[in-house]
Order: C-alpha cells, then sequence, then structure tokens
C-alpha cells in the first residue's frame, strides 16, 4: 500500500439500501487494495434511477425480473474520486490521480470486456459497484485499476460521477445515431440521463434539441439549463406530441430522437417525432415496445437502435469531449447532500427531484 497515505485499521462510514425504501449508514472499515487495485477517496457518487427501482423499493433482482440480484453491499455504482493508495501491479494509475469509475468490474477475457463493453461480460465473476461489490456511496472506495478512466482537470468530481453512469448512457445512444449538425434531436424523457442526453446532444453539433417531458418541475428544469431550444408537455398520444414536434422544428420530425423514458408512451413518441429515413436510440430500462409497424416504421425507413450503458473507451472519450466542449455535467444537479442524510437524498431521488440528485462527503456537501 501507498506509505504516503496508510489507511490500515481506519474505518468510514458507507450507505446499505436494505430494500425497504429507505438507506441506511454503517461503520465499516477502509479497505486496502490488492494486486491491480486502486484506493479512491470518493469526491461525488450520483444516485441512479435504476438503484432506485431495483433495490431501494426492494425489487431484488436486476431489472426486477432475474438476473445478478444486490448483494448487501456498500450503494452507489456512480463514483468519481481521487486516487489515495495502489496495490502492486498497477501501471496506469497512482496516489493524486482523479478518476472517474466505470461501475462494471468484467472478468477482462471475453470479448465484450476486450471491446471495452464490461457491461456486457456474462462471466460469473462479473461484478457491479454497488451490486455485488462495494459501490461509490462511502468515505473511500476499492477499485480495479482497469475500471478507472481519467478525470481532466477542468471537470468536477461532481462531472466524474454523472459521466460514470447517466452521462455515458446518453452518449452511447447519442453515437449509435449519429447525431451531429446535419439534423435535430428530440429527446424524450428529461430526468438524470435525458437532461444529459440533450446537453451532448447540444456538444455534438445537433441543429436543434427539443424535450418532452410530463412533469411540469423537470420541464422547467430543463428549460432553463440553456440547453433545449424547447421543452414541451406530451399529448394525449404520440401522433399528437409528433404533431408538437412538427410545428417547433418547422420539420417532418427530428432526424435523431432518443428515448430515455423507458416508457412505452416515451418510445412510442421517440418513433412517431423520428423524420423519414430518420435515426431511433433506446436507452431507457424496463417496460414494453409497442408499435405500429408499416407506417410508423417501415414507410418512414426509420433505423431503430438500442444500447445499454457505454464503453470504457467511449467514457473516455466522453470525459475528454465535455471539457473539450466545456460543458459541465453538474449543471443538471438539482440537490446535493452529505452522506449522513444519504436517506433523505434517496427519498427525493425516488420522488419529485427537478434533476439529479447526488451524495458528497460531508466536507464537500454544499
Amino acid at each position: 500500500m501507498n506509505e504516503e497515505t496508510p489507511m490500515s485499521g481506519k474505518t468510514m462510514q458507507g450507505v446499505y439500501l436494505p430494500g425497504d425504501s429507505t438507506a441506511v449508514l454503517r461503520e465499516l472499515t477502509v479497505p486496502e487494495p490488492g494486486y491491480g487495485q486502486v484506493l479512491i477517496e470518493v469526491g461525488a457518487s450520483g444516485i441512479c434511477g435504476s438503484d432506485i427501482s431495483y433495490i431501494y423499493r426492494g425489487h431484488k433482482g436486476h431489472r426486477g425480473v432475474d438476473g445478478p440480484a444486490y448483494r448487501g453491499v456498500v450503494a452507489g455504482h456512480e463514483p468519481s474520486g481521487r486516487i489515495v493508495a495502489t496495490g502492486p501491479g498497477c501501471r496506469r494509475f497512482g496516489a493524486g490521480d482523479r478518476v472517474i469509475v466505470y461501475h462494471i468490474a468484467g472478468c477482462g477475457l471475453c470479448d465484450n470486456c476486450r471491446r471495452g463493453y464490461l457491461i456486457s461480460c456474462t462471466a460469473p465473476q462479473r461484478q457491479a459497484y454497488g451490486w455485488q461489490r462495494d459501490g461509490g456511496h462511502a468515505h473511500y472506495l476499492l477499485a480495479e485499476e482497469s475500471t478507472c478512466v481519467p478525470l481532466p482537470e477542468e471537470l468536477s468530481f461532481v462531472d466524474g460521477a454523472l459521466i460514470a453512469c447517466g452521462f455515458g448512457t446518453a452518449y452511447e445512444g447519442l453515437r449509435r445515431i449519429g447525431v451531429s449538425g446535419e439534423g435535430d434531436l428530440l429527446v424524450v424523457g428529461l430526468g438524470p440521463v435525458g437532461l444529459a442526453a440533450g446537453m451532448i446532444g447540444k456538444g455534438m453539433g445537433a441543429r436543434r434539441v427539443v424535450g418532452v417531458e410530463l412533469s411540469p418541475q423537470r420541464r422547467e428544469w430543463a428549460a432553463g439549463l440553456g440547453v433545449f431550444d424547447a421543452t414541451i408537455a406530451p399529448e394525449a398520444d404520440a401522433e399528437a406530441t409528433a404533431a408538437r414536434v412538427t410545428d417547433v422544428l418547422h420539420a417532418r420530425g427530428a432526424v435523431t430522437t432518443i428515448d430515455c423514458s423507458g416508457s412505452r408512451a416515451g418510445r412510442a413518441t421517440a418513433i412517431a417525432g423520428a423524420a423519414e429515413w430518420g435515426r431511433v436510440s433506446l436507452v431507457g430500462e424496463g417496460g414494453t415496445l409497442e408499435t405500429e409497424v408499416s407506417d410508423a416504421l417501415l414507410h418512414k425507413q426509420l433505423t431503430l437502435y438500442a444500447s445499454w450503458v457505454t464503453s470504457v473507451t467511449a467514457m473516455t472519450e466522453l470525459a475528454g469531449n465535455l471539457a473539450r466542449w466545456r460543458l459541465r455535467p453538474e449543471s443538471v444537479v438539482s440537490d446535493r447532500f452529505p452522506l449522513a442524510e444519504a436517506d433523505k437524498a434517496y427519498e427525493l431521488a425516488a420522488g419529485a427531484s427537478r434533476g439529479k440528485v447526488v451524495l458528497l462527503p460531508a466536507e464537500r456537501a454544499s
């Protein structure tokens, strides 16, 4: 262990999710890094909608049905911070480096891992931070060096925490559909991922960015970010909402659309709001997809893409791009809490939060 930062025997607090819509603090020992591992002092840790749906409210299976269940570990899969110690075998990062933690530790050997898509690793040893191994809702986090992504100096730890999941998810979806200055972007669902999609879409050069959101509170928050050219409420059905989009854009739909709502209605809106030869991205978890095929898909010559989070490589690219574009993910954060108020933070995130909710060590909370 790095002798400059001896942590042996010290304790810290971590947040656990019992599955009864509460978050509790427990005392635990600060871990020591083993081979290929780093110890990170957590600067910020985001609260993700998937944790709320599948752990906080008691659905133990991933997506509420099957797959790897939450194993009673420290919660939080959206961390960033500063490395304070390294174990033997670390070659890329050292003490003092600022990093984002990609939230899956894969086997490192399968095709998906070798492509950087650790999220899609199916090996038995695959572990997600905050699900099968301790996550970022603590003062310190033990991470694999292979899951660390450099955090540019221009970006804050809060920026890094948002890139770790929501912004990475949005970026992958937008990369798949080739967002550029050649067309407009329609974002359906203005939760944290939708806000990220709007910001990144603007950075990628989308001609105009329009958002659709049911919640007046979230529409107001999104409108204040200076990212969306218009934010509109959905109409009674997808076709009527698409007509509103057409009016706003003065065009027959958007060349690129992305659904971040994960709802049947939202997906239908993303499809209906796409222009002929348009490209539709689906990134929201859960729910179903129901659509008429001929007029909605075939006759409009649409292409549908689906993606799950992103790769380590693309996350690294995104962090650099955001710094270059001078865009700050933390602007979508509406509320910040110290670890001691984790229960309050989760209650807000699971209820009527305007934007993203993050946890910070007590000395950094504001």
